[in-house]
């Protein structure tokens, strides 16, 4: 037993030995259709990031396990992450979704309906998000997508810890922020700030969290009961 386990431990290591290589293939392993491409090129074309195609389709199949109904997400954008949410969701479900912008908010209504949802199945509320999310119900949300300014990341998530019903989840978007969250040297402040989301989620009581090497990674983490 113990030689064939060493054997298997050798073999992963073959297999995962080029990372890189496997997790850009993971990464497009989803093909996007015409409404996705769409959504993709407008955020080009304003020079806004959109998630990856894996961190899109981690969270599908997310909303999708969580069955639901219910879902706010911080930073619109031009409707890529919203597509994705919105396809894991309930075909009855509601996508609350909060941005600065009400231009971007308005690509992402097309976007939306070019993916064949109707309207009545997202609330484009413009703002900035720590005013808007005091306003939502408490514990009347399956997840959170947190998507927005990284110096916020811990106000979010105290937000998310009210607005989650009991198995809800929260999701972080680029808490990799392209490496420099485990670089040594000296970062700005909105990194060590994604550094302390990392350990206040990690050390909460009442998070069950994983880390998913998705985009430029995907915090995420069950709220208990």
């Amino acid at each position: 037993m113990q030689s064939a386990s060493r054997q298997l431990r050798g073999q992963e290591r073959v297999i995962t030995a080029n990372r890189q290589t496997s997790w850009a293939f993971a990464d497009a392993f989803v093909a996007e259709d015409d409404a996705l491409h769409w959504a993709r090129d407008r955020a080009r074309e304003a020079g806004l990031p959109s998630v990856s195609p894996g961190t899109g389709s981690a969270l599908r199949l997310l909303a999708a396990t969580v069955d639901a109904k219910a879902v706010a997400e911080i930073g619109t954008g031009t409707g890529v992450s919203g597509i994705y949410l919105l396809q894991g969701m309930r075909p009855d479900g509601v996508l609350t979704t909060v941005d600065l912008e009400p231009e971007r908010q308005q690509f992402a209504r097309e976007a939306f309906r070019a993916a064949g949802f109707a309207g009545n199945r997202a609330r484009f509320i413009p703002g900035g998000a720590l005013d808007v999310l005091p306003r939502l119900a408490d514990g009347g949300y399956d997840l959170v997508f947190c998507d927005g300014d990284r110096t916020e990341s811990l106000d979010y998530l105290a937000e998310s810890l009210r607005l989650l019903r009991p198995g809800g989840l929260v999701c972080f978007e680029g808490v990799f922020a392209d490496g420099r969250t485990v670089d040594s040297a000296a970062q700005p402040a909105e990194v060590l700030r994604v550094r302390e989301l990392l350990r206040a989620v990690r050390e909460s009581s009442v998070l069950l969290p994983a880390l998913l090497p998705v985009g430029d990674g995907l915090l995420c983490a069950v709220r208990r009961g």
